[in-house]
């Protein structure tokens, strides 16, 4: 049997491959699972409101702001790729550039982000699952029924489950799944935007606003606060497509095809944003009445506010476009923490159990059901406690993006820092643009930190004064050390640099 790729040069970089189902994805079936896992109709659906309330029109600039550190740490990420294809990912090159500790703490970011929203994602599919049965019965009291407790929950665990079914089957199952519900969800988009043009071209929009420059031009944005606050959000709404990076041992040539499929799933998200935001903004304004984007009434779910009123009888499709999006998301979204895990079981850094492989479907079997206990768990505990909980938990989410991503950007300069001057396309890939995007986002974990100690922030719980938000998003961080030292005790090998080190050197599990 021929090498796989991954293998080339594997040894002295320290690094081993993990069973997984080499070349079972291509360029354009990473895409689709790269604009699955960032899911455009519910991600919009839910930030589109949030955001206008913090920029008003200036929505697109924010966009574009956001759209630029995605994109340079995307460049880093593809260096990194090219040159260590591993499922770890931010686990694995961080270790590799910085140490274990760094490495291990990059790793639980990424975990620690996917765990959370597998849950919520989870929860969003429920509420727009019972809104869909009250709209084909006809019966406004089915999507009530989201409210009962225990039906909610038992009805989270049973779509938890079946996305892990379906990611524990391998990647070529998760393609065809992806296929059908990413295009679905892409259509009722495109229909909603040239449906919302429409109606202002033809002078029946609610509040028909005519685009504007300055709506493109970040610096109009009243105060810095403003910014930031939308920044975050824009970052949220692109965070996952680093999710085409974890397949890389899957891929078909690991070294090139990842680094790839997250650069064209970063422009093809951006181009579904800034259309459909563009759409929503010149139908319904940006007022604080009626349809207005701006209406805090209207910021929970803004396609279920407009749906009816731009695509008239055919509103069902959004709501149907929603669920299959947070549906679709929620499966593509356990590809990234059952890779990591697997790879963090592999090299020791977690227990060896972490590191089997299905025989049959030759995907990561414990991790992946492991990621599925832990969402459930945490959607479990945090919803019977507080619903308040639940969803701060999901606005610190910002902090854990922007943690890893900066660690990874800035993994990526220091790997390679001996050869980021020998030409120029080395000095703008391996150094400019890696630096560039990882100084903001970590910039950005700082600011929201800070920010987030104020008691109004989020939901407006706190706990002796401080932000529940914040207390949330350092509590997953020290428990993530917690955890690491507890690891750090019983499988010392890896955090003493014997398995995967920042020296070249072979190791075989």
């Amino acid at each position: 049997m021929s090498t796989p790729k991954t293998a080339v040069n594997a040894a002295d970089r320290g690094l081993s491959e993990k069973g997984l189902k080499a070349g079972s994805v291509g360029l354009i079936g990473a895409v689709v699972i790269g604009v699955s896992c960032i899911a455009p109709a519910y991600t919009l659906t839910a930030a589109l409101g949030p955001t206008v309330s913090e920029v008003g029109v200036h929505l697109p600039a924010i966009f574009i702001v956001g759209f630029i550190p995605m994109l340079l740490v995307a460049l880093g990420y593809r260096e990194l790729n090219n040159a260590m294809p591993d499922a770890g990912t931010s686990f694995t090159w961080a270790s590799r550039a910085f140490g274990p500790w760094i490495g291990w703490m990059g790793g639980w970011g990424l975990i620690a982000a996917t765990i959370i929203v597998l849950s919520n994602l989870a929860a969003v599919a429920v509420d727009f699952f019972y809104l869909m049965l009250a709209q084909i019965f006809s019966n406004d009291s089915l999507a009530d029924l989201t409210t009962v407790l225990p039906l909610n929950i038992a009805t989270t665990l049973v779509f938890i489950a079946g996305a892990c079914w379906i990611s524990y089957r391998g990647m070529e199952t998760t393609k065809t799944f992806q296929y059908v519900l990413v295009a679905f969800q892409l259509l009722v988009l495109g229909w909603f935007a040239i449906a919302a043009f429409a109606h202002v071209a033809n002078g029946t929009a609610f509040d028909a606003s005519t685009i504007q420059a300055d709506w493109f031009n970040p610096f109009a944005v009243e105060s810095f606060s403003q910014f930031a606050a939308g920044v975050s959000l824009s970052i949220f709404i692109f965070w996952g497509w680093d999710v085409t990076l974890t397949m890389n041992e899957e891929t078909k040539n690991p070294e090139k095809t990842p680094g790839r499929a997250a650069t064209v799933t970063i422009l093809v998200i951006m181009a579904i944003y800034m259309t459909v935001s563009l759409a929503t903004l010149a139908f319904a304004g940006i007022g604080t009445e009626g349809l207005g984007a701006g209406n805090p009434e209207n910021q929970g779910s803004i396609f279920a506010v407009l749906a009816g009123p731009v695509m008239g009888p055919f509103a069902i499709l959004m709501s149907l476009a929603i669920l299959s999006s947070s549906a679709a998301s929620l499966q593509s979204t356990f590809v990234s923490p059952a890779r990591t895990l697997l790879s963090m079981g592999h090299y020791r850094a977690l227990p060896k159990s972490f590191g089997k492989i299905s025989p049959t479907y030759k995907s990561p079997s414990y991790a992946t059901i492991a990621a599925a206990v832990a969402a459930a768990a945490f959607y479990v505990i945090t919803r019977t406690l507080s619903e308040n909980a639940l969803w701060d938990t999901i606005t610190a989410l910002g902090m854990m993006i922007c943690f890893y991503y900066g660690i990874t950007a800035l993994a990526c300069v220091w790997y390679f820092r001996a050869e980021a001057f020998r030409g120029a396309r080395n000095f703008f890939f391996k150094f400019l643009a890696p630096l560039v995007g990882g100084v903001i986002l970590l910039v950005m974990f700082f600011k929201t930190a800070y920010d987030s100690m104020d008691p109004d922030y989020g939901s407006g719980s706190n706990i002796g004064g401080l932000g529940l938000v914040f207390i949330l998003g350092a509590g997953v961080i020290l428990l993530g050390v917690v955890l690491m030292l507890i690891m750090n005790w019983r499988h010392p090998e890896f955090f003493k640099g014997q398995v995967l080190s920042r020296a070249s050197q072979i190791y075989n599990p």
